[in-house]
């Protein structure tokens, strides 16, 4: 009997159609083929991907999964942080809507009804997902834990899958910090906060990452006390320096408390509570709250895979070691995803599941360094980002420059009340774009459009030249441009340019 997981409570309706779907209690396993094209061990996006393309290109395929298809994406992961988001959205532009003339009085947040209502769109979306699906794409589903016993072979319920080439694509799990404590007094992860079904009063939030912030900024606009510890001097610490200090006023502003340059060095329990030792410039203070969210990292999932006995080299802290066509010491296992990737994106492990496909059975050469990565924040404002930043391509030897709009330049922006920048980076003669940063709201929408000129290798004259709908925030971009183009006209060429029109006189 499988064990109970913590993503199918509570147990009711949505829960029981999610694992149906995607768990198929009482399935049986079918009787292996002879040999497959391809064995994928992991059902989340990367495995997915890739079973689903393979089996579509023709090849006889099989998928290990060992506790839902989906993965962390549909389970635990985008799907219903996206769902809380937006309800908790919802909860703060009613509180706001007086800045448009807008009277709605109090603001009440049936919590329940905002989970219920997660837990009823997963279950929707994971018929995408689910066991049926795949098999009746071709798809051979074992659902149970599969481990390698052979360069080319795994086991998975006392059945042995016999391969050409595999994909390991585990992903990855939250890891806690080795603090005092804090195994003992318990805490929340984001395999387990989507599970609640009433508020805590009061919730302490350990890490000022992407996922941290987001979920402090949605518990708190859902009326939670919320106070976040992070203990790099600021929020974001991978994202641009200038849009961490937007999100922490806009935290700060929904009710956050907003704690940096905090070292968390023991955790304990009085009584009910949870209780913080806080280390800090002011020196030691604590933190009291009813619930803990630790929100530090991410840890590849590649224990118990029998790795070794298929000669795939991996580290615990990083993952299944692959080259840039995204094989692994052993040329007939490849990977992909977050087991494997610096990029923890459902986006990326999809991407990287396409190269496989092509590099796995059609001998591709397609490199993973080649992929154009963007990535989100999903905080109000988003943080969104592709490329390079202005100091990693002068590193790199480039000679770039750096364009900024803010949004405040930008009409339907300021119509909306929205704030926020667009910052480009772009090679200084060419124009050619390196980099970009968005901050505001649809960050995440914009994003796309400096994607896909990366990928074109499209320049600022490009996006000048480019009509944008009046008025769209995405004319943040044109603006760029236009800024770029400014730096074209020199004194020279002004010059040139008027003796031009006086001649046509």
């Amino acid at each position: 009997m499988r064990p109970e997981l913590p993503q199918l409570s509570p147990r009711d309706e949505h829960n029981a159609r999610l694992e149906a779907l995607v768990r198929a209690p009482g399935r049986v396993n079918p009787t292996p083929a002879a040999r497959y094209d391809l064995v994928v061990l992991g059902g989340g996006t990367a495995g997915l991907v890739t079973a689903a393309g393979a089996a579509g290109l023709g090849a006889r395929v099989a998928l290990v999964e060992k506790e839902l298809l989906g993965g962390d994406c549909l389970n635990v992961g985008c799907v219903p942080s996206k769902a809380l988001i937006a309800c908790a959205r919802a909860a703060a532009d009613a509180r706001r809507a007086g800045a448009f003339g807008v009277r709605t009085g109090a603001v009440d947040v049936d919590f329940g009804a905002v989970m219920a209502r997660m837990r009823r769109l997963r279950a929707d979306l994971s018929e995408h997902d689910a066991v049926a699906r795949f098999t009746g794409l071709g798809v051979d589903v074992f659902l149970g834990e599969g481990r390698f016993v052979a360069p080319r072979a795994l086991e998975v319920e006392g059945a042995t899958l016999r391969f050409k080439k595999a994909c390991v694509a585990t992903g990855g799990r939250p890891s806690a910090p080795p603090i005092p404590g804090l195994a003992e007094a318990g805490y929340l992860t984001n395999v387990t906060v989507f599970s609640l079904t009433s508020p805590p009063a009061r919730l302490a939030v350990l890490g000022g990452g992407p996922i941290g912030c987001e979920l402090a900024q949605a518990f708190a606009r859902l009326g939670v006390q919320v106070t976040v510890l992070e203990a790099a001097p600021r929020l974001l610490p991978r994202d641009h320096p200038d849009a961490a200090p937007l999100v922490a006023a806009a935290l700060r502003e929904d009710g956050v408390e907003v704690l940096t340059g905090a070292r968390v060095s023991a955790v304990s329990r009085r009584g009910q509570a949870t209780v913080l030792t806080v280390e800090g410039e002011g020196g030691a203070r604590e933190v009291e709250a009813d619930a803990l969210l630790v929100a530090v990292g991410r840890a590849p999932n590649v224990e118990g895979l029998g790795l070794e006995a298929a000669g795939v080299r991996f580290d615990p802290r990083r993952g299944v070691e692959v080259d840039d066509f995204l094989r692994t010491s052993n040329r007939h296992v490849y990977a992909a995803g977050d087991v494997c990737s610096p990029f923890k994106f459902t986006h990326a492990a999809d991407a990287q599941a396409r190269l496989v496909l092509r590099n796995a059975l059609f001998f591709g050469r397609a490199r993973a360094s080649a992929l154009t990565v963007p990535w989100c924040t999903y905080t109000d404002p988003e943080v969104a980002h592709v490329g390079l930043a202005a100091e990693d391509a002068r590193a790199a030897g480039l000679d770039v420059a750096t364009f900024r709009v803010e949004l405040a330049q930008v009409d339907r922006a300021r119509l909306e009340g929205a704030t926020g920048f667009v910052e480009v980076v772009a090679d200084r003669r060419s124009g050619r774009l390196r980099g970009a940063t968005v901050v505001g709201r649809h960050a995440g929408d914009l994003i796309g459009e400096a994607s896909l000129a990366l990928r074109l290798r499209a320049s600022l004259g490009d996006l000048s030249a480019t009509i944008h709908p009046y008025p769209t925030l995405a004319e943040a971009f044109r603006k760029a441009g236009d800024a770029w183009m400014r730096t074209r006209l020199t004194p020279f060429r002004r010059r040139l340019l008027r003796g031009v029109i006086a001649l046509r006189r």
